[in-house]
Formats: C-alpha cells, sequence, structure tokens
C-alpha cells in the first residue's frame, strides 16, 4: 500500500488549475508534515497556505519550473497549480541546529498526503526567494526552503529503467508523457 502511493508521488508540473483546492486540505496536509521527525525535536519550520487565484499567481511568478526541459517555460494558463504551500525556517528556533533535513521529510510527507487525496504536487527549489519574501512580506525572521505546488495532476508521469547511456534527464514524449528514469534497486545497493 505504501509502495503504490510512493509509487503515485511524482513531480507534477501541469494541472487541472480550474479545480480549488480548499484550505481545509491545505491544512491537512501541513498537519501531517507537522507530525513528521524533526532533528532534536526543534520544529523549526513554519507555512505560507495559498489558495487564492491572485496569490497563487504571484508565487507562480517567482518560481522556475523543469530545469531540464529547456523547451519548456512550466505551466500554461489552465494548467497552473491550484494551491502551494510554501516551507519556511524559522531562524529564531533553528539558530543553534539549523533545519537539516526537516523540509524534506515535511515535503515528502505532504506529498504522500496529497497522492492519498487524488492529488499531485511538485517540489519546487528553483525560487526567487527574497523576492517572493518580499512579495509575500514574510517576516525576516523566516527564510523560505521550499515551495510545493499542489493541484489535480493533468499530465500522466511514468518511471521508466535508466537506460543504458545512463542519462537521469527527465522528460516529455509526443504525447506529453512525462518519463523519469530511475535507477534499479540493485544500482543503488552497496554490498
Amino acid at each position: 500500500m505504501i509502495r503504490d502511493l510512493v509509487i503515485k508521488t511524482r513531480s507534477y508540473r501541469r494541472f487541472y488549475q480550474d479545480t480549488t483546492i480548499e484550505e481545509k486540505t491545505l491544512r491537512e496536509l501541513v498537519d501531517l508534515a507537522r507530525l513528521s521527525a524533526s532533528a532534536a525535536n526543534i520544529q523549526p519550520l513554519k507555512y505560507i497556505l495559498s489558495c487564492e487565484m491572485e496569490k497563487n499567481a504571484l508565487i507562480f511568478s517567482h518560481l522556475a519550473w523543469a530545469a531540464y526541459l529547456k523547451d519548456w517555460d512550466g505551466p500554461s494558463e489552465g494548467e497552473k497549480p491550484s494551491g502551494y504551500i510554501i516551507i519556511l525556517e524559522d531562524k529564531d528556533l533553528s539558530k543553534y541546529l539549523g533545519s537539516g533535513c526537516d523540509h524534506g521529510i515535511a515535503a515528502q510527507s505532504i506529498l504522500l498526503g496529497a497522492a492519498e487525496k487524488g492529488l499531485g504536487g511538485c517540489i519546487i527549489a528553483n525560487v526567487k526567494k527574497k523576492a517572493l519574501s518580499s512579495s509575500l512580506e514574510i517576516p525576516s525572521q523566516y527564510e523560505v526552503l521550499l515551495v510545493i505546488a499542489l493541484g489535480k495532476p493533468k499530465e500522466k508521469v511514468v518511471i521508466d529503467p535508466l537506460g543504458s547511456s545512463g542519462d537521469i534527464k527527465y522528460w516529455h514524449d509526443n504525447q506529453g508523457v512525462h518519463h523519469v528514469p530511475k535507477r534499479s534497486l540493485d544500482d543503488i545497493i552497496v554490498a
């Protein structure tokens, strides 16, 4: 069961933009992150939720999409995310330890929860962080770590075995299917 959920938890970059996400759903997803592991139990992560069109558009303008897809500038109108969760580090709480890998754990918990609800998402680290902080008037004690784009997926994402060339770059075929090459289990286990 968890394996199926992990397989469904892909990086989706095109969504049915007109399918709304309620704030209640975003709160439920952040609650999964809240319940996840935190280094030394510091719990330095905070979150900004967005499911409103204007705020979504503002956030979208500060993101870069799919570095391997050189001929694609990101989702077009009608395919943009319906919601966002911005993961912040509260520097007052993390000043001695930092957030370590907490934001990665939180992001994966959020995406697993999204997949369970029939949603998809994409963890975005290529963010104009200072500009986004300024645009949203985020207090200086908080640092933007990641943005999670969410919505009802409008694309199919498949996992392919890594080819003999060893090329790990994801790609779109002529039907718009997003292919993600993955190394085999035997290739990643060191005896």
